[in-house]
């Protein structure tokens, strides 16, 4: 009796993976459909007349192609969702040109302010998992030492912003046109923990690449995906 399962070797003829379908690229459904009826036709031909292929048989060798078939449309599907929803990322991406966002990082830009004839700097942020009674925050210059400290007082969970005011530990004004880093403690009771840091950027442009649209936040910080961004100012 015919076996109810196509052998490896008839697979790979369905699959075109022979040496020669390999210089060729990969079948089409409708050439997989039509290379495994030939086949199962041929089948039939060659079949000892005396102990003839079952209907049993027969399903179970149609039900593989229906599965090689209904697999190549899925990946069709997939693909072309996977295309759709980084289409709508990019879109969703290029509405935040020209904008400030707050993404993990925990650099502090300093610059001169006109206005009020000091400095100005860039937003600080955090995101908190829980609750905490208390966050202090350590600035530091660029050997790492800390320069000015200030505690925000009790924060919810979620995303905040807020900012230094660029005075140092000794009332002078930080220097202008310079980079600080912010050290964030997490502060429960007797506990305390580093919650996720965030930094302000300005999103200049949209980077379209393998891993789907990035945000160009500059020179100063590398691309980041959307999903990065956790707030928008």
């Amino acid at each position: 009796m015919s076996s109810p399962v196509i052998g490896s070797s008839t697979l790979a003829n369905i699959n075109g993976t022979t040496a020669s379908s390999a210089t060729t690229g990969a079948d089409s459904g409708s050439e997989l459909n039509d290379r495994f009826m030939t086949l199962l036709v041929t089948q039939l031909k060659n079949q000892d007349p005396t102990s003839p292929m079952e209907n049993s048989d027969m399903t179970a060798q149609l039900a593989q192609i229906n599965t090689v078939s209904g697999i190549e449309k899925l990946n069709d599907s997939l693909s072309a969702i996977t295309d759709q929803i980084d289409a709508g990322q990019a879109l969703q991406a290029t509405a935040l040109i020209g904008q400030g966002v707050m993404v993990p990082g925990n650099e502090i830009l300093v610059g001169a302010s006109e206005e009020s004839n000091g400095v100005v700097t860039t937003p600080i942020g955090v995101e908190l998992d829980s609750a905490v009674e208390d966050l202090r925050v350590d600035i530091r210059g660029a050997s790492g030492e800390i320069i000015d400290s200030f505690s925000t007082g009790p924060l919810a969970a979620g995303v905040h912003s807020f900012t230094w005011d660029g005075k140092l530990a000794d009332g002078s004004s930080a220097a202008t046109n310079s980079t600080y880093t912010a050290s964030l403690t997490g502060i429960v009771g007797d506990e305390t923990y580093a919650p996720t840091t965030l930094n302000y950027a300005l999103v200049n442009g949209v980077i379209q690449g393998a891993n789907g649209a990035q945000l160009d936040l500059g020179y100063a910080q590398d691309p980041v995906a959307l999903s990065e961004v956790r707030q928008i100012l």
